[in-house]
């Protein structure tokens, strides 16, 4: 902490949150030492309000708090990057981003929302039939959509083969929800080749 350079802008770093599995940009707050040091310790991502002048910590009142994955600093030592979870919209708008177009992973948004399908079991999900009728059901499917994908490539245009190609990848993230597995986990695997 004492590496940092907190006196380039009067004891306060920029901090850009980041959610830690979609990628995408949350919001920008501000940290000085107290709240940098309150977020290591407590968890939770804690902001110094510059309107206020005081510690708060994202979610409070509202609940949508973000969870702690990591915190790095840039090159230059004055500017932070949170990763972390969030546990509901992160705007005050009640949007996910406060940059409403932010870019984002959309295979791990997926792969979170499966997630969440598999825990909550919501009725009416083709998800939760899904998950209610097995590995075996799941993997069956990943087997159909993986041969429409083929055929599609050979005999079909570039629409239905992104069409299968999508069906595919849902389904190949459901079958690793099911056995315990991540997307998260397929791209570490990727990434220890060297990918």
């Amino acid at each position: 902490m004492d590496t940092l350079a907190w006196d380039k802008q009067g004891g306060l770093l920029p901090a850009v949150v980041q959610d830690a599995s979609t990628l995408r940009v949350l919001m920008l707050g501000y940290m000085d030492r107290a709240a940098l040091l309150a977020t290591m310790e407590g968890g939770e991502v804690t902001f110094f309000s510059r309107s206020r002048q005081q510690l708060w910590r994202k979610g409070e009142q509202s609940g949508n708090v973000l969870k702690l994955v990591s915190v790095e600093t840039d090159c230059d030592q004055d500017t932070l990057l949170v990763m972390a979870e969030p546990a509901g919209p992160t705007c005050h708008l009640g949007r996910s981003s406060c940059f409403p177009n932010a870019p984002h992973d959309v295979l791990s948004a997926l792969d979170a929302r499966i997630a969440g399908r598999e825990r909550q079991r919501p009725a009416g999900s083709y998800t939760t039939t899904l998950f209610e009728a097995g590995v075996r059901r799941i993997a069956q499917k990943v087997g159909e959509e993986g041969v429409e994908t083929a055929l599609a490539g050979v005999v079909q245009d570039d629409d239905a083969l992104l069409g299968e190609a999508a069906d595919l990848l849902y389904h190949l993230l459901v079958l690793l929800r099911a056995r315990g597995l991540s997307l998260a986990d397929a791209k570490a695997v990727l990434q220890s080749r060297g990918s």
